[in-house]
């Protein structure tokens, strides 16, 4: 399978089940077979879900991709074994991170449920100019991009994750701070926003958002 089919959602799935890494092994760049060049795309999805993980507190080590040609069987082997080690090393998913299971669930759900708005992001605002894995990474660790993707993602995953809880049950600003971790003024703003969009309402008498 060519790695550029290698959804986020993919990815995504293999952690909700419980894997501790993934490891993508693709063709190598500027050697594919097809015109689309897929194994950029794979190279970018590692690079967005990278940044997805490091903003709910996986780390970004779990994840890794590595090109090789049909012939390297030894770099296979090697590259396996070395992620191996690593994954060994970071421990259980979650709980190496300090993230119990149930909030670990939460957290991968509500990335999960944005995957489509995210490749929409991804297709219109952070498409690298050049093909190049050394302008790939740069573009990826660059201010504008983390801005990008601060304003464009994180955003929206701090409010889907706001959302899943809200399903459950009431819950006070100070409280979905204290589960997200964030800080009050921001949990306030999603709210704000979320609430002119019709999404939540405040009950005056509990002193609680719920969902509309």
């Amino acid at each position: 399978m060519c790695s550029g089919r290698i959804d986020l959602e993919f990815i995504l799935r293999a952690f909700l089940n419980g894997q501790d890494g993934v490891f993508i092994g693709a063709c190598r760049l500027n050697e594919c077979n097809y015109v689309t060049h897929g194994n950029y795309d794979a190279l970018s999805n590692t690079h967005l879900c990278r940044k997805i993980m490091k903003h709910i507190g996986l780390n970004p080590e779990r994840l890794r991709i590595k090109f090789m040609s049909a012939a390297d069987g030894g770099l296979l082997a090697e590259a396996s074994n070395d992620f191996i080690k690593k994954v060994k090393e970071l421990g259980p998913l979650g709980k190496s991170e300090g993230i119990d299971e149930n909030k670990l669930k939460f957290k991968l759900e509500a990335v999960s449920k944005l995957v489509p708005y995210i490749k929409l992001v991804e297709r219109e605002k952070l498409r690298v100019p050049v093909k190049s894995e050394e302008e790939y990474n740069k573009f990826f660790i660059s201010d504008e991009v983390n801005r990008l993707f601060d304003e464009l993602i994180g955003d929206k995953l701090s409010v889907s994750q706001i959302m899943l809880h809200l399903r459950e049950k009431p819950f006070s600003t100070g409280e979905l701070s204290e589960i997200l971790g964030l800080n009050p003024s921001e949990v306030s703003r999603h709210m704000k926003s979320s609430s002119r969009q019709g999404l939540v309402r405040y009950d005056e008498t509990r002193k609680c958002y719920a969902l509309a």
